[in-house]
This record gives structure tokens, sequence and C-alpha cells, in this order.
């Protein structure tokens, strides 16, 4: 059996749009909180964590029905395309109003804002989770890790696509000379400019169009589907759920258990990392008094270190397992923060070491990201991926609602030099709940020639 690699890639443009989006999401709207409209810490990360809330409701919703649609173009399909069209209309709103705001201050326009991005928000929530279901939807069980590395890929080429656009785009000479709106003095005596940010939701707005587009003409969601379907029947052994007397089928206690250790560890590991990609821009504004340049630069190295092992990763975890990879991930992630603590803290400017940790944690977050939706979705059923792709997205998500707030407070109340520390405890608690998970790995590849008679300890 060998992944039609072509195929995923096509399948990974809706994802590639959507991690485009939320890169400059989480870099840019924090800014324009905090700078234009002048919120302090809490109310920005309280707005930031709107997303997540209205996401523990929409995924999951979106999710299941999608599994319960039948369209002429597919069951998620309309989703991604109707979700798409809404967002990039209402995204490119959103500077318009901030930059009227720095003009003419009033309630009216913030207000305005907060609507207007609440709506982009909901847009974006109807199609995140059919549009992620859709990889397994067309990839039998066995190569979910490899097309989940693919997908993953694509997520972060549409991330580094973003941040190259904006270290080139909104360095700290272009924003001087064409997108500076004004500058003020911040509490600690720094001077804080405030950005037009305009030309970056548009270019945004573009790639993700253009993306979606390609994956409806090209990607037949209705004749793949069908395919995998027919696979599955095929191979029922792979099917962890147990048919009841009545024809119904449902998961065994074990698996159930499995089940929730396996999301309270994403839950773990989202607020971890989360909190970092929130509030980074910002840290090293505060800190040492860079800007979005350099913040920039700093993500797309980590979105480097991943894309480079993406592929490796799928094909470690063929080997080892995704539970194994996984918990070699969390490790590596939790000694990045550590040490990403170390490296920051007193620096004045972005130095090599902090590339190389950036890096790592990309390479880390692969290990991770890359097998954990397939062991979630594993344990389902071929009619409910976008169910338990529903379920995936509500605990991630979870994290995310308290993740931006909790860290928010702790950067206002205690200092901007928690950040790291806290990011990389709670990494560390989701190797202690993927200790308990027993369900959901994939069956490694048979060991070939003199390996085959080795014995483990």
């Amino acid at each position: 059996m060998k992944l039609n690699t072509k195929r995923t890639v096509l399948v990974g443009f809706a994802f590639f749009s959507i991690c485009a989006f939320w890169q400059m999401y989480d870099n840019v709207v924090p800014l324009i909180l905090s700078n234009t409209f002048r919120l302090n810490e809490t109310l920005s990360g309280a707005i930031m964590a709107a997303d997540n809330v209205l996401a523990l409701f929409l995924l999951p919703l979106f999710g299941g029905l999608s599994d319960r649609i039948n369209t002429k173009i597919g069951r998620r399909m309309p989703f991604i395309l109707g979700g798409t069209i809404l967002a990039v209309g209402l995204m490119n709103i959103l500077p318009h109003l901030a930059g009227g705001y720095y003009s003419s201050p009033s309630n009216a326009l913030l207000i305005g804002f907060v609507v207007v991005l609440g709506m982009l928000l909901i847009s974006m929530g109807t199609y995140r989770s059919p549009a992620v279901a859709l990889m397994p939807d067309v990839t039998p069980k066995p190569l979910r890790s490899k097309g989940n590395a693919i997908i993953n890929l694509m997520g972060a080429l549409g991330s580094l696509i973003y941040l190259g656009i904006a270290a080139v785009l909104y360095s700290d000479g272009n924003i001087e000379k064409f997108f500076t709106l004004g500058s003020f003095v911040d509490a600690e005596g720094a001077t804080v400019a405030v950005v037009d940010y305009g030309v970056l939701f548009a270019v945004v707005s573009a790639i993700m169009a253009a993306a979606v587009a390609v994956l409806f003409l090209t990607v037949k969601e209705p004749k793949l589907s069908a395919e995998n379907k027919a696979y599955e029947q095929a191979h029922p052994e792979e099917n962890l759920a147990q048919v009841t007397a009545e024809g119904t089928e449902q998961l065994p206690k074990e698996v159930k258990r499995s089940l929730i250790f396996v999301l309270i560890s994403i839950s773990l590991w989202f607020i971890g990392y989360n909190g970092v990609t929130t509030w980074f821009t910002t840290y090293i504004s505060r800190v040492m008094g860079e800007g979005l340049g350099g913040a920039s630069t700093c993500l797309l190295v980590a979105n480097g270190g991943a894309i480079v092992s993406y592929i490796p990763i799928g094909a470690l975890a063929s080997k080892i397992g995704r539970k194994k990879t996984i918990m070699g991930g969390v490790i590596l992630l939790a000694s990045c923060f550590l040490l990403g603590f170390v490296t920051t803290i007193n620096a004045k400017s972005i130095t090599v070491p902090m590339y190389i940790l950036f890096a790592l944690v990309g390479l880390a977050w692969a290990a991770i990201n890359v097998n954990s939706l397939p062991m979630v979705v594993e344990m389902c059923t071929g009619s409910e991926v976008g169910k338990f792709t529903g379920y995936y997205y509500t605990f991630s998500m979870a994290a995310q609602v308290v993740t931006p707030i909790l860290a928010g407070t702790l950067l206002r109340n205690v200092g901007y030099w928690t950040l790291f520390p806290y990011a990389a405890l709670f990494v560390a608690a989701s190797f202690v709940t993927m200790l308990q998970v027993k369900h959901g790995d994939n069956k490694v590849e048979a060991k070939k020639g003199l390996e085959a008679f080795d014995v483990e300890d």
C-alpha cells in the first residue's frame, strides 16, 4: 500500500489556506489590539481567546454536520468553499476599521472591529473541521500519519509564505517609510509604532482564495471518498469499534480511556505552544525591543524546521509508532522552551542560538502534530471522521481559550519572563498523560532481512 502523494498535496491546499490565515491572525491582531486600540494584555488576551471559544462549539458542530450531508461536490467541499469566501471578504474590513479608529477614536469603531472580527472567526470556524477531515476521508488508516505529514507540510508552507511576506514587506525600514500611522510611549517609556496592516491582510486573503480554488478544481471528493470507504469495508480488522446487538458501532471501554487521555494531552501541549505563538511578538517587543519583522523571522525559522521534518517524521512514525514519536517531540519541545527563557530574557537582539532553538521547536512540533490527529481518528469509523476531528479541535481549542488569557495575565501581573517557563510546564505535563494512551497507534512496518530476527529486551 502506497500513499498517493500528489493527491494528498492537493488535499492539503485547504489546510494551507487555513494556516496562512491563523499565522497572520496570531501575529498581527494582538499588535492591533495592543498598539492601535491601546487595550491592556488581559483584554487583548480575552479577545484573542474568542476564536477558541467559538471553536469549542463550531468545530464539533460543523465537523459532525459535514459527516451527515451529501452533495454533488462532496461532504466537506461546500463548507470549505463557503467559509473561505466569507472570510476573504470580512478580513479586509478589519484594517480599515483599525485605521479609522487611530485617526478618530470612537467606541463605535472599536465595537465595529470586534463585531467584524467575530463574524470572521465564525466563518473560519465553519470549515476548519471539514477541511481537516478531508484527508482521512480519502486516505486509508495505515497511511494517515504519512498523509498528515504532508497536510501539515502544506499548512507550514502556508505559514511560511505569510511569514516571509511579513518579514520582507513589514521590515523595520518599510514600516517606517510606508506603513506607520503614528506612535506612542508605553508605560515603560518605550516608543511603540502604530502600523497599518491593510496590505498584509489583502495579500493573505488572495493567497487563501487561490489555494482553495486549486483544491476545488483538482480534488473530486465524492469519487475519492467512495474509494476509501470501499477499502475500509474490505479491511474490518482496522476498525477499533465493536458492533452491538442492535447493529450500531461503539468504542470499547479501554479504547475510550485512551481517547480521553490523548485528548487531554492535546490540550496540555496546545496550552504551552499556543501561549508562545500568541504572545511572542509582544514578548520580544517588550523584552528585546524587536518589531514584527524580527518576530516573524524567528517564527519563520520554526516553520522551516517543521517543514523539513514533516516527511521524515511521518516515515519515523511508521517505523517506531505514533506514540513514541509524539513523546520524543514532547521532551524536545519542553526542553526548547526552557532554553528559550535562558537565551531571550537578558538579550537585546535576536541571536543565532535563538534561531537554532526555534528550528528545534519546529522539529518537536512536527513530531507531535503529525501523529496526534491520526491517533484520534484511528479510533473512529469512516462515517464519523468529521465528528472525531471535531473532538480533536474541541480539546485543542479549549486549551487555546485558556492560554491567551492565562499567559496574558501572567505577563501583565508577574512579568514577561514567565512566558517560556509557563509553556515548558504544560508541555512537560502532556508527557505524563500520554503514558496512559494504549490505543490509536499504527502498526509499525515489519523489519526486513536480518532485522527480522532481532528480539527486543
